[in-house]
């Protein structure tokens, strides 16, 4: 190391400009020393600090490993093998950070403490020296200056006395102050060099024990361990890897596959309407009644779940129960402001939702859905395929079939015959057995331009077709605010009988033959079909009112009478043999196509009652309030046959009536 500059401390006395030149310029030194000393202990501060943060953050790091198997994460937090991984993990930094805090205390104590010291101590000794030395060098130059000033002629011993005194005092406590302050700016010489040194010692000495530490505590069973991690963490990447490219080709063929499904209303041809669904789910609009004509509309989503048709808004965690479609009535709506609307209509009548689809296609597949799970099939085995069956039963139409009976003998069961059905005589008792249906065409039930009448005719209209004018009620009009005749109110109190059905009308047709129940089941056969074919799904629901004089369809919200069919006119009833909520009966009216003056029309209709035991009651009602005997004043009554598990019943009902009356 070369030789340490010194100021002349022997020449301080004489105090010549060549010292006081000299120690300008280790004054300088010093000043330098000072500035640069103190951005070196700034820079070792932030060591230590970032040391001391290291330390803390680690020893945190540590306590959140361990704390891992105590949180609840909504997706894998229940993985041992990862707990147990992040607990030896834990462990180990916890070590870790033992580590970290003992390099800390060394950094204070080897690295700190020695720059603090030079910073704190020497360099400001060197600052207090040089303001007491340029005190004292003041005081000296006044005292002499005063000396220099003493008088020749009237010298006075007591004022020359004060001065020497004063120029002695001065000059001892410069020079005094003098050599202390050389010996400081001499002795800086050596500490800065030490202050330097020093602290970067420790701090060198206190790392390579820190890592004395961490190679004693990585020891060869950690690094087996650490490379196992590594070894699974390559096989997880590997693993996300393969994942990400295969999500990747399904987001492709997801593109491609769903851009013709990025129009709100898609081609129907490329994309054919399911009507064999007993699921649906999917995204509708709402209507909500904000006052007497207004309303607005929600977009909600909407699925179905066995009977129910729930209802769930974005961001919810389940659904809600929006109707119970079980039995409910589906049709398509008109609505003024909008497209695609169909009307849900509860079992009961008194609850029913106007939603809308998206598309044309939704909206077809929301109505066969709901009709399909409104008739049950979804409590079956296999709903698709019941639905699909009942579905194809009702397409069958477009198809020529050979023989009618030969179709419903394949729709039986095996083993099952079916029993002669009785009917009526002129003169009132039960019939003898029908015709053989084996040489019964198409042809001789129902012509095959007959129109069908999907809709029942307004209340307000002067001539109601298909509609019976009875004796005394031809040329009466309906009052359309629900007011009635004189005459009806007691009508509807004399009569014995008053029950009341809520029915929907599926459509009416002219039919050629009245004498056997197959004409019936050949009519709902052709208005199903043509329902199924033209996409019809709307249907007008009322209440049957079931008298002794007549069977009265009302409007179930004005309580308007739409049509009215006279008991005598009735002459023939019967239910659907597998579908036991249609039932349908012919009426005997006067004109119509034939050239004839009589006519028959039959009318079929879908019940709300749910079960074969409501049927079997009403077919009962119906059968027991028929008309009299023509031929005879006794009061005889009729018997109208419905299906082929009614017949028996009804007969013993008729007879019993018969005996009544």
């Amino acid at each position: 190391m070369p030789g340490i500059d010194k100021l002349p401390i022997e020449e301080t006395l004489e105090d010549s400009p060549q010292t006081r030149s000299l120690l300008g310029v280790f004054e300088e030194d010093a000043t330098a020393i000072s500035n640069y000393m103190n951005q070196l202990y700034q820079a070792m501060h932030r060591i230590y600090d970032a040391q001391n943060e290291l330390s803390a953050a680690t020893h945190l790091t540590s306590k959140l490993l361990k704390e891992y198997e105590k949180q609840r994460f909504p997706l894998g937090g229940d993985d041992e093998v990862m707990s147990s991984t992040l607990q030896q993990f834990s462990k180990v930094i916890d070590e870790l950070s033992s580590c970290h805090a003992v390099l800390s205390t060394q950094l204070a104590d080897a690295m700190m403490f020695p720059i603090t010291q030079f910073k704190e101590r020497d360099l400001k000794e060197i600052l207090t020296l040089k303001e007491v030395f340029q005190i004292a060098s003041n005081d000296h130059d006044a005292a002499i200056n005063k000396y220099s000033r003493l008088s020749k002629k009237r010298e006075n011993d007591k004022v020359k006395y004060e001065v020497t005194e004063d120029v002695y005092t001065s000059r001892k406590k410069q020079h005094q102050t003098m050599m202390h302050y050389f010996c400081a700016l001499n002795t800086l010489q050596y500490k800065k060099k030490i202050a330097l040194l020093e602290p970067l010692l420790g701090y060198m000495q206190a790392q390579i024990s820190f890592f004395k530490m961490g190679s004693e505590n990585l020891s060869e069973q950690l690094e087996e361990f650490l490379a196992n991690i590594g070894t699974s963490v390559q096989n997880v990447r590997r693993e996300m890897d393969s994942d990400v490219e295969t999500m990747q080709q399904t987001i492709e063929d997801l593109e491609v596959a769903s851009d013709p499904l990025y129009m709100p209303d898609p081609d129907p041809t490329k994309f054919p309407v399911n009507r064999n669904l007993t699921r649906k789910a999917g995204y509708l609009n709402a209507r909500n009644k904000t006052g007497l004509v207004s309303s607005t509309w929600d977009r909600q989503f909407y699925f179905t779940q066995g009977g129910n048709l729930m209802s769930q808004a974005r961001g919810d965690v389940a659904g809600g129960l929006a109707m119970d479609i079980d039995n409910c009535s589906v049709m398509a709506v008109d609505c003024e402001d909008r497209r695609y609307c169909f009307q849900i209509t509860s079992f009961d009548g008194k609850k029913s939702s106007i939603l809308q689809a998206e598309s044309k296609k939704d909206h077809e597949e929301w109505i066969c859905t709901i009709n399909n799970i409104s008739k049950q099939i979804y409590l079956s085995e296999n709903p698709e395929e019941t639905a699909a069956r009942v579905n194809q039963s009702a397409l069958e139409a477009v198809t020529p079939s050979p023989s009618f009976q030969q179709r419903h003998e394949s729709l039986r069961p095996a083993g099952q015959s079916r029993p002669p059905t009785a009917r009526t005589s002129s003169s009132g008792s039960l019939g003898s057995e029908s015709t053989n249906l084996s040489a019964l065409s198409l042809d001789s039930l129902v012509a095959p331009d007959t129109p069908i009448q999907f809709d029942i005719i307004s209340p307000v209209s002067e001539d109601q077709p298909g509609q019976a004018k009875a004796s005394g009620q031809g040329g009466r009009r309906t009052n359309p605010f629900g007011e009635s005749g004189g005459n009806t109110k007691s009508e509807t109190e004399d009569s014995i009988l008053h029950q009341l059905f809520i029915v929907r009308f599926l459509g009416s047709m002219e039919v050629k033959s009245n004498d056997h129940p197959d004409v019936v089941y050949e009519t709902m056969r052709q208005i199903l079909a043509a329902r199924a074919i033209h996409n019809i799904f709307r249907m007008t629901e009322s209440h049957l009112l079931v008298t002794c004089d007549c069977l009265k369809l009302i409007d179930p919200q004005t309580q308007v009478t739409r049509l009215t069919f006279p008991l005598p006119y009735v002459v023939l009833y019967a239910t659907h043999q597998e579908n036991k909520r249609l039932f349908g009966f012919v009426l005997r009216t006067s004109g119509g196509r034939s050239e004839s003056n009589l006519s028959s029309v039959c009318y079929i209709f879908e019940s709300n009652n749910e079960g074969e035991k409501d049927l079997e009651e009403q077919s009962r009602l119906i059968a027991a309030s028929s008309r009299p005997n023509q031929a005879s004043s006794e009061g005889q009554f009729v018997v109208l046959s419905s299906s082929q598990s009614e017949e028996s019943d009804l007969g013993e009902e008729g007879k019993k009536r018969e005996s009544e009356a």
